[in-house]
């Protein structure tokens, strides 16, 4: 008994030494400015920048593959912060830049066919098949999936309101010119 115990604790050292090492030895290392731009971005996942998702859309714009201004939920303040990390210059949105929406279903309407969780890239949805579905307001991007796949168009997007814990500082709108001192 004693031995087949200490065989086992032999046993899982050994293991445990051979995880570590190769743990140590396939570190995968990741690109520090694809974080960056990642953290910048909405997190939306939604895809209108034609990528499946942030995280790609951020390794196509640190490998030079995607501009800037491709991310309509992101806006010209992402655009912004974007080429202030990159060093590259300010180019208009690709595309309309909406405000910051979130979905609300009609809840009357619903018949509870599950395509809009299956839409939802972040999961907000709440409901079960033939029954009522909800949005979390607090998990919903605004991103918009889940509103073309819905038959009975039960499904709209209604602006945020600004408040209070959601206001955020605009860029001035007029350019700021340096003062000239006459000679």
């Amino acid at each position: 008994m004693l031995t087949a115990i200490l065989i086992m604790a032999l046993g899982a050292v050994i293991l445990g030494a051979a995880l570590g090492y190769a743990s140590i030895k396939f570190k995968v290392e990741g690109n520090p400015l694809v974080e960056k731009i990642d953290a910048i971005l909405p997190q939306t996942q939604c895809g209108q920048c034609g990528y499946p998702g942030c995280k790609p859309y951020a390794e196509a714009i640190a490998e030079g593959e995607a501009d800037i201004n491709r991310c309509p939920p992101g806006g010209m303040e992402g655009v912004r912060k974007l080429a202030d990390l990159l060093g590259r210059e300010v180019k208009p949105l690709d595309a309309e830049e909406k405000p910051k929406q979130v979905a609300i279903i009609d809840e009357q309407l619903c018949i509870g066919c599950t395509l809009c969780i299956q839409a939802c890239p972040v999961d907000a949805i709440v409901g079960a098949a033939k029954q009522m579905h909800t949005i979390v307001e607090s998990l919903c991007t605004g991103c918009e999936l889940c509103v073309k796949p819905c038959p009975v168009e039960c499904i709209r997007m209604e602006p945020i309101p600004e408040k209070i814990d959601n206001w955020k500082w605009k860029y001035p709108v007029f350019e700021i010119k340096p003062v000239r001192r006459a000679a």
